[in-house]
């Protein structure tokens, strides 16, 4: 193993329970992050149902191989990327038991990353097999947790929490997503999440509070497009870019 292998660190950016908008804030952290300078790989490890190739616009572009080495796939973010999305054909099914998806998470940490000095993981919710696998053989240098202020939400999130807190994984913080939804006709601000239910399970568990994206229909539209917020500029790239600065600062510790 090469001392640069040895160097190069991984976030996770984790949650209790799907349809939290982790892997948007996953893609738009390595985004963010690559834009203050720092060397950012983006690994989809959400096996079952990948969906960084639509988010990072690489859609149909398969990864090559060098030696049995897989090379990611560039985006035109500069942010290298590696997913099963970009392994298997459109819409099928990736029906694996824990070791072959286990196999697959290694491959893709395992890939030629070149000079990528950060590798941020996108996780599959939950506790499974596959935080399992990669805390016991590509042990994070921190994690990221997301989750909506909904309460059934932060219940799972806990439990991701108590996980990398059992591993020895610091928790960087928590990320409260969907937080407010502005009204494009009247402006009125409505909480269909709740409010603030993130910020005071963060404070109540003693790790930090990263910060709030809000809910917004650019989010959504820029995400479906292949553009993330966050290699732009207005409200919703100051937030992912307050969310970056945090990772950042504790990455610079």
């Amino acid at each position: 193993m090469t001392s640069e292998r040895k160097t190069r660190r991984l976030i996770a950016v984790a949650s209790g329970k799907g349809g939290v908008g982790k892997s948007t804030v996953a893609a738009n952290l390595a985004i963010a992050l690559a834009r203050r300078g720092r060397k950012v790989g983006l690994v989809d490890a959400d096996i079952y149902g990948p969906s960084q190739p639509r988010l990072m616009g690489v859609e149909g572009i398969r990864p090559q191989a060098r030696e049995k080495v897989l090379i990611p796939v560039q985006t035109r973010f500069g942010v290298p990327l590696l997913s099963m999305g970009g392994l298997v054909a459109e819409g099928q099914a990736i029906a694996w038991r824990g070791p072959m998806a286990g196999g697959a998470l290694g491959q893709m940490v395992d890939a030629d990353w070149g000079d990528a000095e950060i590798l941020i993981l996108d996780l599959p919710p939950g506790t499974g097999d596959v935080q399992l696998t990669m805390i016991q053989k590509h042990k994070p240098a921190g994690a990221v947790i997301v989750s909506t202020p909904q309460d059934l939400a932060l219940i799972d999130a806990r439990r991701a929490i108590d996980l990398f807190v059992k591993a020895q994984v610091p928790v960087i913080g928590l990320i409260e997503n969907m937080a407010g939804y502005q009204c494009p006709h009247c402006g009125e601000v409505s909480d269909p999440f709740g409010c603030g239910g993130a910020e005071a399970a963060a404070t109540a568990l003693g790790i930090p509070f990263l910060g709030r994206i809000p809910l917004q229909i650019a989010i959504r539209l820029a995400s479906d497009a292949g553009t993330p917020p966050a290699a732009g500029t207005g409200e919703p790239a100051d937030a992912f870019g307050i969310l970056a600065e945090s990772v950042y600062q504790w990455l610079e510790r």
